[in-house]
């Protein structure tokens, strides 16, 4: 499989055009088009359909679908609301406190920005529920490194115990040494 790039990521949204125009004000996001049918093309069901897709920067696509047959959107219960989420990279920390402070002036809760060692983020919703953030890297090529190294050992310790192997404590523990040396 050689896969180029994501063609497009797709969610469900309540109300195609308030989703276009909140991308496009709050996110700066460029509406591209739109796409309607009274059948599903893959399965021919029956299952009216609006199919909106904005630019989201780089050749990168976020669209959405409104279903205006289909029971009321809702969310995995059984997975916490922090979990599911859109991650988009912004330039710089400033880029990113700007965007906070714009999103804020317009009445949209933020949280954040939340220090993650390598990148600084912030999160909020989308007026469909959809969980959002924004991401700045701040890491080091020392920092990639050092999480490159370890990156197997993590995954096949936690494979055996289900706990947080602690090969990358320096992230959360202040000491940075390793990710310097």
């Amino acid at each position: 499989m050689l896969i180029q790039k994501v063609h497009h990521i797709a969610y469900r949204c309540i109300d195609a055009k308030q989703t276009v125009e909140w991308y496009e004000k709050h996110l700066d996001m460029t509406f591209v088009l739109a796409i309607a049918e009274d059948r599903v093309p893959s399965t021919q069901a029956p299952d009216p359909y609006m199919h909106v897709f904005l630019d989201a920067g780089q050749g990168n696509i976020l669209a959405f679908f409104e279903l205006p047959t289909q029971a009321p959107m809702g969310r995995d219960t059984n997975t916490p609301a922090w979990v599911q989420h859109l991650a988009l990279k912004v330039e710089s920390v400033d880029v990113l406190l700007t965007a906070k402070a714009r999103l804020e002036a317009a009445g949209i809760e933020v949280l954040g920005p939340i220090d993650h060692t390598i990148f600084k983020s912030i999160y909020f919703f989308d007026p469909n529920g959809h969980r959002l953030e924004l991401a700045a890297d701040t890491g080091t090529p020392d920092m990639l490194r050092s999480l490159d190294a370890v990156k197997w050992d993590m995954l096949n310790e936690w494979a055996l115990t289900r706990k947080a192997p602690q090969h990358a404590a320096w992230m959360h523990d202040g000491s940075m040494a390793v990710a310097r040396s």
